[in-house]
């Protein structure tokens, strides 16, 4: 498929919609179970990896399913929340509690997760763009700074 039509289909309402309320409930568990082979659209095509959290007021672990870009040895997560104008729970979570689970395909691992700088942010924002597409399409939808963050593996 076309990069920009495929960019265009899980841009628009539809794909958002199912995101929201579909996958990002089933995916985390999906992932989990098949050790990283499979979301609910089948083989992943971008590096994902399901990252739980500590609620920061329940205190109860919560998992999110996301795209993951290899960098310096540590990944980079994005709290894009899809362009809305409110930044994703999980953002919160992992500043109050940066101790986290990743589940990445073939390997589970402890790290700690760092936000970046908005100077590092403008370093990486190109390399985390062309491994994720819609990203520019995201940053587009809000005015809001949306986070990088870099997780570091723990053990």
């Amino acid at each position: 498929m076309n990069p920009d039509r495929l960019v265009a289909l899980t841009t628009g309402p539809a794909f958002t919609w199912w995101v929201r309320h579909v996958a990002s409930r089933l995916d985390p568990l999906l992932f989990k179970v098949t050790n990283g082979r499979l979301t609910s659209m089948g083989p992943p095509v971008v590096p994902m990896c399901t990252v739980t959290t500590i609620g920061r007021r329940s205190g109860r672990p919560h998992a999110v399913h996301l795209a993951c870009v290899p960098h310096a040895g540590g990944h980079l997560i994005v709290a894009s929340a899809m362009g809305q104008e409110r930044h994703p729970a999980w953002r919160y979570n992992l500043e109050a509690h940066p101790e986290v689970e990743v589940q990445m395909p073939g390997e589970r691992f402890t790290a700690r997760a760092r936000v970046l700088s908005d100077a590092e942010k403008r370093a990486v924002w190109p390399e985390m763009r062309r491994a994720i597409p819609q990203l520019a399409v995201y940053a587009g939808r809000t005015d809001r700074n949306i986070r990088v963050f870099r997780l570091e593996r723990l053990r």
